[in-house]
């Protein structure tokens, strides 16, 4: 109402000239709008349910005609009493018509009451007699139906019981996989036909508890198993490479049963128990092996037998066979074979392990392999006898695992080994583990190549030995011919060197062999060597020619590195004598002879020609060469010492006067020196010619060469004339020493070339024939071919400071001043000569 009076409001107020008329109509029209809005809100209470009946009440009283409502709504309550008093006016007549009937008809209903209740009793007299026949008749029924359904529920409840009754039985024997059995045709057959008993449930209840006791059992039976063959695998190894022996020294042509190792039972016995094809006493399946509790058989009692036993005969595998069809029965055959694989790669990483001292003796390297072996052969076994346990790629990539730790394990541990002999044992031990396994279809090629690789070490091992056997040989050498008396000595020593001297079979007895001990000695180690570098190269499966290649390898670096080692050091040592080092050089010579005896005996004993193509020749000749080059240059340098320790004795007087008359002679220091020339070169008969001429012309250049030394010291400032005239004596006895001859074989005066640099120097002072060494200077013919002028200059300049301290003295003598002039005059034209020669 309010928001249509004030438009009608301000109308109003906008307009002044609107009459009373239009604002009564206006009225007029909002009461109507009022009434009408109040007869909505009755309609909607009349229909509306009173629950939601707030909001249309509270939509009046926001208004301001609630008075006027209330008054429309007063008239509508008395319109609705007066309709409800008109209808019960017109229904009032009926409603009692209805109550008169209804007590006519309480008085019937009580007649057919009593008739109804007379009737019953008697019916009720007259049935008790029926009814009680009817009640013995029923119990009857019942009683019949009770017995029928317990004879039915007994026929099936007897067999659940009997057959509960021997899985008892069986759990008891500890015979698992028939109980396993029975147990499953308990519950899949049995229980379901007997219906729902408690006894029936507390079985079925059992049922899970038992399965899981079986399972549980089985693999406890297992794990005692697995650590029994862990404790055992040294034990079978063993079993299994001595058989894997006795086949290798049986003879080739006799037939084997392949997989011997299982003794007297075949594969085949095994692979039918394994498959489980027996029965047990009760006809419901058995085990596939015995049920008896097992893992290593002791056979400690048995008697002995020709037979080795074999690992069947050791091992009882019936565990392993047992969980794995109790597993397969209880549908867990992946989580078993998982367990067993992973058990095993355990083991097998313990049994890799070497222990840390293995290397120290040979028993220590036989358990490592006598446990892997065992390993492997539990393995096999269980491949061939069981389905799917285990499978070939399983064994394979398990085998390839061990096979890098194993040969890691021997590179290490055999790299500490410094014994030969307990190398050759470890390598007939690795070959004879390597066969045992090939035995099994294991490839083992990569141990045959590590045993190539362990024969460079047992090679260096090998010339270790021998290197400090040559040094004791050498040392203990008394380097002196061996004497022999009889005829048994000298076959003794040509049995071990092959000796080849007519002339010495034919001299008489007692004689001397040329050569000192150490010949025969050395020559017989060097085939103990090769016998030794023989036994590693058996059994690896190598050509005669490899064979061959290699003893001649391995003898060559014994030939050059060893023997020339300790040949050059017992040449080099201190204290050696002239009359060892020329018995050194007889000794090599010798050996050197006998090299082709060696080619010989190494080709007899691979059976490969010296001459095959590529074959590897002996370096033999040039070490026994080399050394003797060696002794001959020691020999030479020990000679020209010698020498040096008697010229150390020479004491000349540099300013001695000349003698007016008697005869020179020579010094006492080279008087003794040519005694011990001589004396030493008569030791030099035994020796090659060329050695001794060598020698004689060595020592003879180097007397000169030091006498020469002797003259140009810086040390000696001045000499006389009377110093070279004694010089000059010496060289002469040293002229006539080589002139004599002291070694056969020169031709002439060949010797005597070694003094004459110093002979020619000397005659030119001497006999002061400068005329004619300044005139035929240069030319072939000249006769002081071999006098340097520089050399002259020098000794020139030494007796020009002699003659210039005289000349002090007698500077008034006319000779001397003269010779004072032609000694600078010389020394003038020396210069001269030197200054045109080197421009």
């Amino acid at each position: 109402m309010t928001h249509r009076a004030q438009p009608v409001r301000s109308a109003w107020l906008g307009s002044a000239q609107l009459s009373s008329e239009p604002s009564t109509a206006t009225c007029r029209m909002a009461s109507m709008e009022t009434a009408a809005e109040h007869e909505r809100i009755l309609r909607e209470i009349e229909s509306t349910d009173t629950n939601c009946i707030g909001p249309t009440l509270r939509s009046v009283y926001d208004g301001q005609e609630h008075g006027l409502f209330m008054e429309k709504l007063d008239v509508r309550i008395r319109n609705h009493d007066r309709e409800i008093e008109k209808m019960c006016n017109h229904h009032f007549q009926g409603f009692v018509d209805s109550i008169t009937e209804l007590l006519k008809v309480r008085g019937e209903a009580q007649k057919l009451k009593s008739q109804v209740t007379e009737t019953n009793r008697r019916l009720q007299d007259d049935g008790k007699v029926l009814i009680t026949s009817m009640e013995e008749l029923k119990q009857c029924r019942v009683q019949q139906r009770n017995i029928a359904t317990t004879i039915d529920k007994l026929s099936h409840c007897l067999p659940v019981l009997e057959m509960y009754s021997r899985l008892q039985e069986q759990m008891r024997a500890k015979r698992y996989y028939p109980a396993l059995r029975t147990l499953e045709q308990l519950e899949q057959t049995c229980l379901p036909r007997a219906g729902q008993y408690r006894f029936c449930s507390i079985m079925a209840e059992n049922i899970p508890k038992l399965r899981t006791q079986i399972r549980d059992t089985a693999m406890t039976q297992l794990r005692d198993f697995l650590e029994s063959i862990r404790k055992h695998s040294e034990k079978i190894g063993e079993t299994a490479i001595k058989q894997a022996q006795l086949q290798r020294s049986l003879d080739s042509s006799v037939a084997t049963q392949p997989r011997a190792l299982f003794g007297r039972r075949g594969r085949k016995e095994a692979a039918a128990a394994a498959t489980g094809t027996g029965t047990d006493s009760d006809g419901q399946g058995g085990s596939p092996v015995s049920e008896q509790d097992s893992g290593i058989l002791d056979v400690e009692d048995e008697e002995e037998d020709d037979e080795v036993p074999g690992a069947h005969d050791l091992v009882d595998f019936s565990p392993v066979y047992r969980c794995l069809h109790i597993y397969t029965v209880l549908g867990l055959r992946d989580v078993f074979e998982n367990y067993y694989r992973k058990q095993r790669r355990k083991q097998a990483r313990l049994v890799l392990q070497p222990h840390s001292n293995m290397h120290e003796t040979l028993e220590g390297y036989r358990r490592y392999f006598n446990q892997i072996v065992g390993f492997f052969v539990v393995e096999d076994h269980v491949l061939h006898t069981t389905q799917g346990l285990v499978n070939r790629a399983y064994v394979e990539e398990l085998w390839e695992l061990a096979l890098s730790k194993i040969v890691a394990a021997l590179r290490t541990h055999s790299s500490y080994c410094d014994d030969p002999d307990l190398v050759l044992d470890l390598k007939n031990l690795i070959v004879l583990f390597a066969d045992t396994l090939q035995g099994y279809g294991f490839p083992v090629s990569q141990l045959f190549d590590m045993l190539l690789e362990m024969r460079e070490q047992y090679g260096e091992i090998l010339l270790k030995k021998w290197n400090i056997t040559f040094r004791q040989v050498l040392d203990q050498d008394n380097y002196s011919p061996i004497p022999v008396s009889t005829e048994q000595e000298y076959r003794h020593y040509t049995s071990q060197f092959p000796l080849q001297d007519p002339e010495l079979d034919k001299l008489p007895f007692p004689k001397k062999l040329p050569f000192s001990e150490f010949v025969p000695k050395v020559y017989c180690q060097l085939k103990e060597f090769i016998y030794a570098c023989l036994k590693y190269s058996e059994d690896l499966h190598l050509s005669s020619t490899e064979v061959d290649d290699m003893i001649r390898k391995s003898t060559n670096l014994l030939l050059t590195r060893t023997l020339s080692h300790c040949l050059q050091y017992a040449i080099k040592k201190k204290n050696v004598g002239l009359a060892e080092l020329v018995q050194v050089i007889i000794n090599t010579t010798h050996l050197e002879q006998s090299c082709h005896f060696l080619e010989e005996f190494i080709s007899n004993i691979t059976n490969v020609p010296p001459d095959t193509v590529n074959a590897t020749k002996l370096y033999g000749t040039s070490t026994f060469k080399d050394a003797r080059h060696a002794a001959e240059a020691e020999i030479y340098t020990s000679l020209n010492a010698k020498i040096d320790q008697f010229l150390q004795l020479a004491d000349y007087d540099w300013l001695a006067a000349v003698q007016g008359g008697g005869t020179l002679t020579a010094s006492d220091y080279l008087i003794d020196l040519i005694a011990f020339l001589k004396s030493t070169f008569s030791v030099f008969t035994n020796l090659p010619g060329k050695v001794a001429q060598t020698a004689c012309m060595s020592a003879c250049k180097h007397i000169s060469t030091s006498l020469m030394q002797l003259l140009l010291d810086p040390e000696v400032r001045q000499i006389s004339m009377g110093a070279l005239h004694q010089l000059n004596t010496d060289v002469k006895e040293c002229e006539s020493f080589a002139r004599a001859g002291p070694v056969a074989g020169f031709q002439g005066d060949t010797l005597l070339l070694a003094f004459s640099d110093l002979r020619q120097l000397l005659e030119l002072f001497t006999q002061w024939d400068w005329s004619t060494y300044l005139a035929d200077y240069g030319k072939p013919t000249c006769k002081y071919l071999r006098v340097n002028p520089h050399t002259a200059l020098a000794l020139l300049e030494k007796m020009k400071e002699m003659s210039r301290k005289n000349n002090v003295f007698a500077q008034f003598r006319k000779t001397d001043r003269d010779r004072q002039k032609l000694i600078d005059t010389v020394i003038k034209q020396l210069r001269n000569l030197i200054a045109q020669h080197h421009t």
